[in-house]
């Protein structure tokens, strides 16, 4: 028998090489720190792979049986936290196989025949994403009814609509949620083309060349869980697409997260007052015994630069690889794991900032038609009295400068202050007068009646649409 030195002991290679590896490299090359999170899967392929072995005649159904029932431990102890990587391990796989033939004997190692750690990990690692992308889709989900059943409560409120962040036309509050629900509804589907392409085998591929056994790769699908195999060996083992997928997802779903926090900063500080943060979704200050702080949307805005991040770094780790597997690919799982340890708790924490967030109606009312907010119901309405749009944009903007030159609202103009403003086609000042008495936030907005407006008649029908996309993407989260 041949030595193995200590850091050896946990490795699935070495017969060619002389002495041990420096504690250097080893130290470099150690990766169950990150990737020890796919054990489960790893025992659930390896226990598929001994099956499809025994099919083959390479083990013995005495041998498989006793493969089946270690396995089974296995998978209870890992989860129990009872087993847990050695020192001298190199990385998840060598923790399987080391246990596992410390309960069966020699023969537990036949479960490498014919497969790669190149095809093994890649494996495992789309059986984790698939599962990933429906895990954060459920949560995801969550904070989707959270908003809707806060729009549903606010269609009939009012309130200042921004554009380059200045008062711009009153909008339904609900409409402004709505638009957050949409944004997030996009990342749902983002996360199911993420878990669609996760959704092939690479296992049979081997190293890189296809194993040298007569695998049925379909029914090792069948047994994992996947739709359909991989059509090219060296592709199966070098392409990462599939995490950059659900790292782009995560990604989208963290800038969502930023804005959405970012419109809830706002409303909650003292110079918006639009809205107020439950005590359980807000902090202190350490030094102001009076500060209610948005920290979870503050936290929520940060977590997106990690997000971003962890896809900028994913790209960057692929570009310069040529085919196959190359060891740059041992990083490739931080970047993913982080996103979705980061999303997995800021959607949580940001669908019961929502949830519980108490809108002050009346504030927000009575900001909706100031600054001017109505000048546009003004431009529509000399347009419907036969002005063309571009005579009236420049008319009503004079206006405007003449009302603040007075320190009215558009809307405060008298007969006495329109007069000599208008054109000589124009209506007349009592008519015009009599017109901006009549404007309010509320006409305003329910005049916006196109599908995508901001009516009532409008955005029930947007909150209804989103409704059903909601039971798709918990469908998904959940399937049957």
């Amino acid at each position: 028998m041949i030595a193995v030195a200590a850091n050896e002991a946990g490795k699935l290679w070495g017969g060619r090489f002389q002495g041990g590896l420096a504690p250097e490299t080893f130290a470099l090359s150690v990766s169950t720190a990150v990737d020890w999170r796919l054990a489960l899967y790893d025992l659930s392929q390896t226990k598929a792979y001994a099956a499809e072995l025994t099919r083959l005649g390479v083990i013995k159904p005495v041998q498989a049986e006793a493969i089946e029932r270690a396995i089974g431990q296995m998978q209870e102890q890992i989860a129990s936290g009872a087993i847990v990587p050695a020192a001298t391990d190199e990385d998840v796989h060598s923790v399987i196989e080391r246990e596992l033939v410390a309960r069966v004997g020699e023969f537990g190692s036949l479960v490498r025949t014919g497969r790669s750690r190149n095809d093994q990990v890649a494996t495992d690692f789309r059986l984790y994403c698939r599962g990933a992308a429906r895990e954060i889709a459920g949560q995801l989900a969550n904070l989707v009814a959270a908003l809707i059943a806060q729009a549903n409560k606010h269609v009939d409120s009012v309130m200042p609509g921004y554009t380059h962040l200045q008062r711009a036309q009153p909008v339904s509050l609900a409409q402004v949620l709505g638009r957050h629900v949409i944004s997030f509804l996009r990342d749902g589907v983002r996360l199911q083309a993420a878990e669609a392409s996760a959704d092939e085998l690479p296992l049979g591929s081997a190293a890189l060349a296809g194993s040298g056994f007569d695998l049925d790769v379909n029914r090792l699908a069948g047994l994992l869980g996947f739709s359909k195999v991989a059509s090219n060996s060296v592709d199966a083992v070098t392409s990462r697409d599939f995490a950059v997928d659900l790292a782009y997802a995560n990604a989208m779903i963290g800038v969502h997260l930023s804005q959405l926090a970012e419109d809830i900063i706002l409303w909650v500080s003292a110079e918006f007052g639009f809205a107020k943060l439950d005590d359980a979704f807000s902090t202190g200050s350490s030094i102001m015994p009076q500060k209610k702080n948005p920290d979870v949307a503050e936290l929520a805005r940060g977590k997106s630069a990690g997000l971003i991040g962890d896809l900028t770094s994913l790209l960057v780790l692929l570009k310069g690889l040529p085919s196959a597997y190359n060891r740059d690919l041992q990083e490739d799982k931080q970047a993913v794991f982080s996103g979705v340890d980061s999303l997995l708790v800021t959607l949580p924490a940001m669908s019961g900032l929502v949830r519980t967030l108490e809108f002050d109606v009346p504030a927000m009312a009575a900001h909706a038609g100031a600054n001017h907010s109505l000048a546009t119901e003004l431009a529509d309405w000399f347009v419907g009295a036969g002005v063309s749009f571009a005579n009236a944009h420049a008319v009503t903007g004079r206006l405007v400068q003449r009302a603040e030159s007075r320190g009215k609202d558009v809307t405060g103009l008298t007969a006495a202050d329109l007069e000599g403003a208008l054109e000589p086609d124009m209506p007349r000042a009592t008519e015009v007068a009599k017109a901006l008495a009549k404007f309010s936030a509320k006409s305003a907005v329910a005049a916006r009646k196109t599908p995508s407006g901001t009516s009532a008649s409008s955005v029930r029908a947007q909150l209804a649409a989103s409704e059903m996309a909601l039971r798709d993407l918990q469908a998904f989260a959940s399937p049957a």
